[in-house]
């Protein structure tokens, strides 16, 4: 599988929550637990159940910094860690956060928000991603 996510990751279904329309996903990657919204058709269309594998895909544009834990947000997905590299560009930077006890997530960030956030490596930093924002894949 080829993609143009930068955070593609491997895990394991460990609950489903289905609503009318929309189930939530909980996928355990790397000991971190993230929780996608999805439709039920793609539920069904995946075949998703508690112990399968599925891949979480997430753009670096998706992934928000935080640096502030004193902040309140609703997005469900908050992920501490550490910055482990900042690669600038003219306009944007990456910031890659290697989670506390789990995978590196990749962020495609401003300078501006670089500079005002002080992100370098070393930095101590949340990546903020929402539930609709995880695509999530099988193997056919």
């Amino acid at each position: 599988m080829l993609t143009s996510a930068r955070n593609q990751f491997l895990g394991t279904v460990t609950a489903i929550d289905r609503g009318a329309v929309n189930s939530e996903i909980s996928l355990n990657v790397g000991g971190i637990e993230l929780t996608a919204v999805i439709t039920n058709h793609s539920v069904e269309s995946l075949e998703l159940a508690p112990g399968s594998a599925a891949y979480a895909l997430i753009k670096a544009p998706s992934v928000i910094v935080l640096t502030d834990a004193t902040i309140k947000t609703s997005a469900r997905n908050q992920i501490w860690g550490t910055v482990s590299r900042c690669e600038l560009g003219a306009v944007n930077a990456i910031v890659s956060i290697t989670a506390d006890n789990g995978p590196e997530f990749t962020a495609s960030i401003t300078l501006e928000s670089l500079h005002e956030l002080k992100l370098a490596p070393g930095v101590r930093a949340c990546a903020l991603i929402k539930a609709s924002q995880i695509i999530l894949a099988t193997k056919s």
